[in-house]
């Protein structure tokens, strides 16, 4: 899939509001909050306009349940794709729109998705070279293939940034 950057627009909360009615819809009380993370969510941030949308539910395995009426309704059902215990809707095709993220509730990966979103919503600095950073990898790599692995030593370094703030936040420090 090729890269395509965007400035961050306040369209992308309203889609995220938007899908979430939807998931509702479907899922109900399966569901028990949320999340808008990623680029997408972080004011000022350069981004694929693709709106990553964590959903924490009250059973991973009920998920799949779902997913003839998801595919049938456009979205790719992509199983775990390398995480164990999340389960990966896709919308889009190849203009991709939408990354549902299901987790169950208390699976870590929650955690570390929100604190490195709540971290660059607070580091302006942050996001300004993560931006910067999104352009160069773009313009040496038309393909997801390519940039999405040239980007991951850098999000490594900015997740451990990010802990390391939550932790100092934690214990009552800046």
């Amino acid at each position: 899939m090729q890269v395509r950057l965007s400035e961050y627009t306040p369209d992308w909360p309203l889609r995220f509001e938007e899908e979430a009615e939807y998931l509702q819809a479907v899922y109900g009380d399966l569901i028990l909050r949320f999340e808008h993370f990623g680029s997408t969510s972080v004011p000022g941030m350069k981004a694929k306009p693709v709106i990553d949308m964590m959903v924490i539910v009250r059973d991973i395995a009920e998920v799949d349940a779902h997913n003839p009426r998801m595919v049938s309704a456009g979205y790719d059902a992509a199983g775990e794709w390398g995480i164990p215990g999340r389960r990966l809707l896709r919308k889009g095709g190849e203009e991709r729109t939408h990354h549902i993220h299901f987790y169950e509730e208390g699976n870590p990966q929650i955690v570390r998705h929100l604190v490195l979103r709540d971290y660059l919503r607070t580091h302006p600095n942050e996001v300004e070279a993560y931006s910067a950073m999104k352009e160069e990898l773009a313009a040496v790599h038309e393909e997801t293939s390519g940039y999405s692995p040239a980007k991951k030593a850098y999000v490594s370094d900015l997740e451990k940034r990010a802990l390391a703030w939550q932790s100092a936040q934690d214990q009552g420090g800046e």
